[in-house]
C-alpha cells in the first residue's frame, strides 16, 4: 500500500494553560495527566457534539491559574506581532513555506508546505523562536513556557485540501473578535505541486493524477 500523500500542514497548539486535557468544550487529548488539572472537570476526548455556553469555559478557565505552575496569559496584540516576527525569522531560517498563519489569544494556526522537518519539528522550532523572542523582548518571564509543549497536526494530502485550511485559518482571527491578520512571511498558495511550470513528472504531481487527477 503506497504511504498516504502529504504535501502540506495543518498545525495548531496552544498557548500554556489553555485548551486543557478536560476543556468543558472537549480536546484531542486522551487523558489528564495531572490530578490537580483532573479535578477541575470532567475530560471527554474529541470536540463535544453539543458546546457547553461560554460562561462555562470562563468558569472553567476562572479555576485553572490554580493549579498552574506558571501564569495563565493570553496573547495580546502586541504579543502577536512578537510572535509573527519570530515566526518569520524562523520560516526564513528553515525555508519553510507558510501559507497562512493566524495568532489569536490562546492558541496559533498555520499551514506550512512539506518540509524535510517533520510536523513536529517545525512545531518545535516555531515555538521555541516565539518563546525566546516574548522572553527577551520582557514580554513574558525567562521561565514561561509560554506554548503547551507539542501541538496537533493535520496532514493535507491535495491543493483542494490546502486551500480549505488556508480558508479555515484566515477565518479564525475573526471568530475570535479580531480584524483579519496579514503577516509578510505568508506566501499566496500557487496550487503546488501543480502550480504553473510544475514538472508533470515530479513524484507528486504523478500520483496527485494517479488519485484522480481532479486537484
Amino acid at each position: 500500500m503506497a504511504r498516504p500523500l502529504v504535501i502540506a500542514h495543518h498545525l495548531v497548539w496552544t498557548a500554556y494553560g489553555w485548551w486543557l486535557p478536560n476543556d468543558p468544550r472537549g480536546s484531542t487529548s486522551r487523558e489528564v495527566r495531572e490530578p490537580a488539572v483532573g479535578r477541575l472537570g470532567e475530560h471527554h476526548f474529541s470536540r463535544r457534539a453539543v458546546q457547553p455556553p461560554p460562561e462555562a469555559v470562563r468558569q472553567f478557565y476562572a479555576s485553572v491559574p490554580e493549579v498552574l505552575s506558571h501564569p495563565l496569559l493570553e496573547l495580546v496584540a502586541r504579543d502577536a506581532i512578537v510572535v509573527a516576527e519570530a515566526f518569520a525569522e524562523a520560516v526564513a531560517a528553515r525555508r519553510y513555506t507558510c501559507y497562512a498563519c493566524a495568532i489569536l489569544p490562546d492558541h496559533v494556526h498555520l499551514v506550512l508546505r512539506k518540509h524535510r522537518d517533520k510536523a513536529e519539528q517545525m512545531i518545535e522550532a516555531l515555538q521555541e523562536a516565539s518563546r525566546l523572542r516574548l522572553s527577551g523582548t520582557g514580554r513574558r518571564p525567562t521561565d514561561h513556557p509560554v506554548w503547551t509543549r507539542g501541538g496537533w497536526k493535520g496532514f493535507l494530502d491535495s491543493p483542494d485540501a490546502v486551500r480549505a485550511a488556508i480558508r479555515y485559518v484566515e477565518r479564525n482571527p475573526a471568530v475570535c473578535g479580531l480584524a483579519p491578520q496579514r503577516w509578510k512571511f505568508v506566501k499566496p498558495y500557487n496550487g503546488w505541486p501543480l502550480h504553473p511550470g510544475h514538472n508533470p513528472q515530479s513524484p507528486y504531481a504523478k500520483r496527485l493524477r494517479q488519485a484522480g487527477g481532479r486537484r
